[in-house]
């Protein structure tokens, strides 16, 4: 009968987090995660049957995927790549005056889409240094007006 030893996990897991370079998704590298933590505890634990071995494996992948979805993805998550829909309302501070024929240029706290600095426009006159809120974005200009 075959019996995977500690160091076939370790492997397997180390596969698993270099292929992780060549997908898209942050998705593998739990699994190879999970497979070295299985390598460890075979360490401890030497005579573990193979079905157990893969429950294990299984049981620590979805764990980790679990958390990483639930408690550390939450955090990480930028508003780079966020829908041009979720930045409505976000205030920043108009850096050069803007006049309804004139454009202006707006600066965020921190990075919106990608840019802490946008080219904007508005309905009516508003000054240099004044809060602003976005109202919508439009292509690569947001149309602001006056912060309440």
């Amino acid at each position: 009968m075959f019996f995977l030893e500690w160091w076939h996990w370790i492997v397997l897991g180390l596969i698993l987090m270099i292929a992780e370079l060549a997908l898209p998704a942050f998705f593998v590298v739990w699994f190879g995660l999970g497979a070295i933590g299985l390598g460890i505890i075979l360490l401890v634990v030497p005579d573990l049957a193979p079905w157990l071995q893969i429950l294990l494996w299984a049981g620590l992948s979805a764990a980790l995927v679990g958390i990483w979805f639930r408690y550390l993805r939450p955090r990480t998550v930028s508003a780079v790549g966020t829908s041009a829909a979720h930045v409505a309302g976000e205030v920043g501070v108009l850096a050069t005056d803007l006049t309804p024929e004139t454009r202006g240029q707006v600066r965020f706290q921190k990075p919106i889409l990608g840019a802490d600095a946008w080219e904007c426009y508005a309905d009516t006159a508003i000054r240099a240094g004044e809060r602003v809120r976005i109202v919508v974005v439009e292509g690569s200009y947001i149309k602001v007006e006056r912060a309440r």
